[in-house]
């Protein structure tokens, strides 16, 4: 990030989602990257929990932020800002999720025959340095666990039990009631080994990381976009 970049964000951050929003429709376009910087983590665990691939995620990030910046005039304050720029990315992942399902149905064949020639141990370990010191073997074993649920009662469980956001909050970003993700949740959890969790502990907050390097990656991206479009 830039100097002036770094001087922007410490002096912006405590501004309210609605006026970062409304400068930004003003004409200070460089405040989308305020937006970026405070969300990512939450969409990054949004959308890697629908697609379950790191690549497909940062994509659907990206797209998912073009979309929100070329559309932000329609947000209309009715529900926080954060709900509606979740809701674009789960939108964004669930139709690539359904694209990749269809891709699959003419693949599977050759996707059997990939796992077992060792296709998938190769790009597992095909992580670079910083990240395979950065993962414990205990949070590598909590995301397992996490991808191995259900897509339904795996996103609420990454927004509720890993990025932490409240009943309230979910059920609206997923157009859920209340109750129902409560109920999701629990299953969720009954899925997921009880001692896995408790080994976890207060780990579980720190799974799915999206800083340092690759945060700055997706901003610089983003913001390339959104100025090609706005020149």
């Amino acid at each position: 990030m830039s100097p002036n970049a770094v001087d922007l964000v410490n002096t912006m951050e405590t501004l309210p989602d609605e006026e970062v929003v409304r400068r930004i429709l003003q004409g200070e376009t460089a405040l989308f990257e305020l937006i970026m910087r405070r969300y990512n983590q939450r969409l990054y665990r949004v959308a890697r929990a629908i697609l379950r691939d790191d690549a497909e995620a940062e994509d659907v990030m990206q797209d998912a932020y073009v979309r929100a910046y070329e559309h932000l005039a329609q947000f209309a304050g009715r529900s926080k800002f954060s709900t509606w720029l979740t809701r674009i990315t789960i939108h964004e992942a669930l139709a690539r999720s359904q694209r990749r399902k269809r891709t699959e149905q003419f693949s599977a064949h050759d996707s059997h025959a990939g796992i077992q020639n060792g296709e998938v141990n190769v790009a597992a370990n095909a992580l670079n340095p910083e990240e395979q010191v950065s993962e414990s073997e205990l949070r590598e074993a909590l995301e397992a666990a996490i991808l191995s649920v259900p897509e339904q009662y795996r996103l609420v469980l990454m927004m509720r039990d890993v990025e932490q956001l409240n009943t309230q909050e979910t059920a609206a970003a997923l157009d859920l009631t209340e109750e129902n993700v409560k109920v999701r949740l629990h299953r969720a959890r009954a899925m997921v080994r009880k001692n896995l969790f408790a080994r976890a502990g207060a780990d579980a907050p720190a799974a799915f990381g999206f800083m340092g390097q690759r945060c700055d990656r997706l901003v610089a991206r983003v913001m390339k976009r959104v100025g090609a479009e706005t020149q």
